[in-house]
């Protein structure tokens, strides 16, 4: 089932997500709802958070960009109760854009690679290191996890002049062909 996004502005968004296991309730369902909502919205990645849902869990599917970066070819993961245990690497600015701030993109400075531990779709357990544009979705999904926005990482000045877009986003501003959940 397509499930509506969560827009700017909603308090799910900013609360720091809680950890699942495996008798999380109609998880399967769920996992799968979360893969078919990123497809539907064109995501590229999908956190629990923008579906409602304050869960550590995420979903990213980075193939489209295998043209780009070749390692990405079929780069379709889950990532459950994940924790980036080390950052590293020169930090590299990219535009990024957010489902759930629709019709926004601002530069992002972020670490070039990451360690990460997580759980898969299957509650198996793994330990791994991205780099590049991998590197770059996953943070931004997992900040999702953690009550942050890409627009928390612009400066101060950069802030104030998105203030009243962000404003409009809140109040419904913006156009997005997926169903979606304003603040109330």
């Amino acid at each position: 089932m397509i499930k509506p996004i969560t827009i700017y502005g909603h308090p799910v968004l900013r609360k720091v997500a809680k950890d699942i296991d495996k008798d999380y309730p109609d998880l399967e369902k769920f996992k799968a709802d979360m893969w078919q909502t990123m497809y539907f919205a064109d995501g590229v990645g999908l956190a629990a958070p923008q579906v409602g849902r304050s869960i550590r869990m995420f979903v990213i599917d980075c193939s489209n960009f295998a043209d780009e970066e070749p390692e990405l070819e079929g780069f379709k993961k889950m990532f459950i109760n994940a924790q980036i245990t080390e950052r590293t690497g020169d930090e590299w600015s990219m535009s990024e854009g957010c489902l759930s701030i629709p019709g926004l993109n601002e530069d992002v400075v972020r670490p070039e690679s990451i360690k990460i531990e997580y759980y898969d779709e299957n509650f198996e357990f793994h330990e791994e290191e991205y780099s590049g544009f991998a590197a770059r979705v996953i943070q931004h999904e997992y900040d999702h996890l953690e009550g942050i926005m890409f627009t928390d990482h612009c400066s101060p000045l950069r802030k104030r002049l998105l203030k009243s877009k962000l404003m409009g986003i809140t109040k419904g501003k913006f156009d997005a062909k997926y169903r979606f959940t304003l603040p109330k």
